[in-house]
């Protein structure tokens, strides 16, 4: 192993379910090296920022935080500050000129070579004459994409001691002309079933009886043999499990099979997220999406008929480059038809290397037009949320508790169906589960009483 004097890192993530793990992965590797994981950035030797390239929002945040860090820098010359994640595959050496202050670009199938990387920054960086010089130890781009890394063999520091994420996949086979995710994450890559299953009989061993399968495309899995649908039913009948979830699935890999499972195994919550991100076929065939709004609402209708609790979830972007207002309409009015219990919205981001960059010039809309629509959208989706979380007050939910709540006295916790709860508990209660009464609902969440 690799052995310096000071060995305490901080892990920032920005990001996607994927990122977090990503996050606990890398945080894994470091301490099975030998390194503490602090708890800020001001305490750290090694500070990493683990970031999101899926919006231009997202890149633009991360900028100005790792320009903020730069300040520590300055005060302690020997800190090391790294850049990983999807962010740091898409500029690559190109984040380095911008930030040159930054050591490390990272991508994330380079995460194994973590601890040889910074030794060779900090050997480096040693042997410089003095660390105030206005020399600098080498700065380090890794980017390369492996096609056979899994991170198999590896163990992730879980901060959670109630649930845990689960990647099985890694990478996406599909081209959804908007997505940066193939380029900065490389083509499908499923972790063998075997290791998944060993990894989550371990989780349940260790006390934890939540876990949700991570992977861009999750139900397009496929490893020895073994079908995502078969691999889920495995998950839920591991002996001591009690909830598990997955994220995110693509809607064309929805089978009747995957459905029947779901409604067939008690483990396996009420709670699927289907990304539908339009309402209008023309603009889904630009998006690449390969289904159209009846496919989709037939996938829905299915789901429902065997799953009748069943909370649904999507994504959605407006205002991609030539949807019209009646487009734009068709998607509010599939809001109205579907009425999803939650939505994630956003308006189109460009992301340079997506085929969406090449459509002609004159169909990207306005910024005032596409926030515009943005908010519609947002207010539609947030009056439906609310009507269908006031018509759940009263019922009682079992609640898995997963930490403190703001208030003193408050625990959250969140339902099966995904819903989140904030009720007054004593923490002891923390990863266990409680029957708790719904008393009322700010719209988005729940507040309620635990039930004797």
């Amino acid at each position: 192993m690799t052995r310096f004097p000071k060995k305490s890192v901080y892990v920032e993530t920005y990001g996607c379910q994927m990122n977090i793990s990503d996050g606990e992965l890398m945080e894994g590797i470091l301490v099975n090296d030998g390194y503490e994981v602090s708890s800020s950035a001001e305490e750290a030797d090694v500070i990493i920022v683990n970031t999101c390239a899926i919006r231009e929002h997202a890149e633009e945040r991360v900028l100005g935080r790792i320009g903020q860090l730069y300040a520590l820098k300055k005060d302690r010359p020997e800190v090391i500050l790294g850049v990983t994640g999807c962010m740091a595959q898409r500029l690559g050496t190109v984040l380095l000129k911008r930030a040159p202050y930054v050591d490390l670009v990272m991508g994330p199938d380079a995460y194994r070579s973590l601890p040889e990387q910074l030794g060779r920054i900090q050997r480096g960086a040693r042997s410089l004459p003095s660390r105030s010089s206005k020399k600098r130890g080498p700065q380090l781009a890794v980017l390369d994409l492996n096609i056979g890394e899994n991170y198999e063999g590896l163990t992730q520091r879980r901060t959670s001691s109630v649930s845990a994420w689960v990647p099985i996949q890694r990478g996406c086979n599909h081209r959804c002309t908007f997505c940066i995710v193939p380029y900065v994450r490389g083509p499908e890559k499923n972790r063998k079933s075997s290791e998944v299953l060993q990894e989550i009989q371990e989780i349940v061993g260790s006390g934890r009886t939540e876990v949700t399968l991570l992977g861009q495309t999750v139900n397009s899995y496929q490893s020895e043999g073994i079908s995502f649908h078969e691999l889920l039913r495995s998950v839920a009948r591991i002996p001591g499990m009690r909830r598990v979830r997955f994220t995110s699935p693509h809607p064309n890999d929805v089978t009747p099979e995957l459905l029947e499972v779901m409604a067939e195994e008690p483990n396996i919550c009420e709670q699927l997220h289907l990304p539908v991100q339009s309402g209008n076929d023309k603009v889904l065939r630009k998006m690449l999406r390969r289904y159209t709004v009846e496919t989709f609402l037939d996938k829905v209708q299915l789901a429902r008929d065997l799953i009748p609790d069943l909370s649904l979830s999507t994504d959605i972007i407006v205002a991609f480059p030539g949807e019209t207002e009646i487009q734009f309409e068709d998607t509010l009015e599939l809001l109205r038809q579907v009425r999803f219990d939650d939505a994630y919205t956003y308006k189109y981001s460009l992301r340079d290397g997506t085929p969406a960059t090449r459509l002609p010039q004159e169909d990207f809309l306005s910024e005032d037009e596409a926030q515009n629509r943005l908010a519609k959208l947002i207010e539609v989706q947030r009056s439906i949320q609310s009507e269908i979380n006031e018509a759940e007050v009263g019922r009682t939910e079992e609640v898995l508790v997963e930490k403190e709540g703001r208030k003193k006295g408050q625990v959250l916790g969140r339902t099966r169906r995904n819903k989140v709860v904030a009720f007054t508990a004593p923490s002891d209660t923390i990863g266990g589960y409680q029957q708790v009464f719904l008393t009322s609902t700010t719209g988005a969440t729940f507040v309620g009483e635990m039930v004797n």
